[in-house]
């Protein structure tokens, strides 16, 4: 079933820590399940495809696609460190939106498409789809939506005090 042109596990990375914990959770599912781990990683041109459509500078393009190779290889880096994964990775930069490439990776009835299920509040929905409701709603495979860490929430407080300036308060960091 695993090894080479067995069983794959897609896990969406951004570098986001939602797509960490999804890469760690994709990583173990395929150690448990002897399966290859590919990591995609969606990227598009900075304005999106319609600025570009009388023909991209190719030059432009080309340092967008390092720009996206190079951040696959951090998020894999700062996920695994030297060590790797410790199964089959392969590593696909994919020029696309996020959901429409994870879609294009994970074609197989017997892939498992991992995603990251941030926390999202109604305006963020309205402002950004969800890749992880996408990709449920129109996999031909088992998508499994990896919940964020509960640290994340800690995460995001210490943000919104930062953006508005408020003092921080030293007994907090003892709860």
């Amino acid at each position: 079933m695993g090894g080479p042109g067995g069983r794959r596990i897609v896990v969406g990375v951004s570098g986001s820590l939602g797509s960490l914990a999804a890469l760690h959770r994709a990583a173990a599912e395929a150690r448990v399940t002897g399966a290859n781990l590919w990591a995609v990683l969606a990227w598009e041109a900075p304005g999106g495809e319609s600025v570009h459509r009388g023909g991209p500078c190719p030059a432009a393009m080309t340092a967008w696609r390092r720009m996206a190779d190079e951040r696959l290889l951090s998020a894999l880096d700062e996920a695994f460190g030297s060590a790797g994964p410790r199964v089959p990775l392969k590593g696909l930069v994919i020029r696309g939106k996020p959901g429409d490439a994870l879609l294009a990776a994970a074609d197989h009835a017997d892939d498992l498409l991992v995603v990251g299920a941030g926390a999202r509040g109604r305006l963020r929905r309205a402002m950004w789809p969800s890749v992880a409701r996408y990709c449920v709603a129109r996999a031909c495979c088992p998508v499994l939506a990896v919940p964020p860490s509960p640290l994340q929430h800690a995460l995001d407080a210490v943000h919104r005090r930062n953006a508005w300036k408020l003092p921080l308060d030293a007994r907090e960091l003892a709860d």
